[in-house]
């Protein structure tokens, strides 16, 4: 069921996001922005989906914020990509922004993608203007200096820093960096319903941390053709990861808590959450 609706999902998903973009001017920044938007695991929107489910809302009231979400993700991994940053010619396994285009136009198509996001967010389908107004205000908690471009930026520092980073801080940094979109993802459902998104906090903070542990797993253990993108160097580089300070097995074991914990989270939703759970369990199962 899950393996069959997350497909469902990222052909829905990228038919949204390339009819965002096919209404832009043409020229290098629409071809850009539409490069960065294709493929992906689409996991962000499959939460954003299936959390409206939970509420009775139908998938097309709730694909406004689910392809917000995937364009928010999408500016984050082409900055994120950039020669400032992490320096990654690979992304999904084909060339990155920058490298298919230049420095300035990954800038400008990464800008334009995080204003799309909420371009998309005022969408009317997603009812009360209340509503959309906690999206975009909950969006932008995710994604800015106290979210996604938080742990980014800790990230940045780390790689200076006179020591590795401890789980602490590697957890404080991931659940910026990783986390804070996931979370935003799972508690849309809620919001765009007006109902309190706190029921599903617990299951997208533990999923969020347990999704960068397998990744940090992945870089270690993965086959770069499946993962699309070039692996091993946080290991390369000294840093501190999940793996690094906890060993491939206690890592595998603390994924594996932190995925009972969200499935535990769900409990009050009963079978109506039973595909949210199996989303927990592939996000430690996945070779991508």
């Amino acid at each position: 069921m899950f393996a069959q609706r997350l497909k469902d999902v990222q052909v829905a998903v990228q038919a949204a996001l390339d009819q965002a973009v096919a209404r832009l001017p043409e020229g290098a920044l629409r071809e850009a922005m539409g490069y960065a938007l294709s493929g992906g695991k689409r996991l962000r929107a499959f939460l954003v989906l299936e959390s409206a489910a939970l509420y009775g809302i139908a998938p097309a009231a709730a694909m406004p914020a689910a392809a917000a979400v995937e364009a928010l993700h999408a500016y984050s991994l082409v900055h994120d990509d950039m020669p400032c940053m992490d320096d990654d010619a690979l992304r999904r396994g084909q060339p990155t922004v920058h490298v298919k285009w230049d420095e300035a136009t990954a800038v400008l198509a990464g800008d334009a993608l995080q204003t799309l996001a909420f371009e998309l967010l005022c969408a009317p389908e997603l009812g009360a203007a209340e509503h959309r107004l906690a999206l975009v205000a909950r969006l932008a908690k995710a994604s800015g200096a106290e979210g996604m471009v938080y742990g980014q930026a800790l990230d940045i520092a780390a790689e200076t820093a006179p020591a590795p980073l401890t789980l602490a801080e590697i957890t404080r940094l991931q659940a910026g960096k990783t986390g804070a979109l996931i979370s935003f993802s799972a508690e849309a459902g809620a919001l765009i319903a007006g109902a309190d998104p706190g029921p599903l906090a617990a299951y997208a903070r533990a999923l969020g941390l347990a999704f960068q542990i397998a990744d940090d797993i992945l870089d270690v253990e993965g086959d770069a053709a499946l993962v699309g993108k070039q692996l091993g160097k946080d290991a390369e580089a000294g840093k501190a990861t999940f793996v690094s300070l906890l060993g491939l097995e206690g890592a595998r074991t603390r994924a594996q808590e932190l995925i009972d914990e969200a499935e535990a989270a769900l409990a009050p939703f009963g079978d109506r959450a039973e595909i949210l759970r199996q989303a927990a369990r592939f996000v430690i199962a996945r070779e991508t």
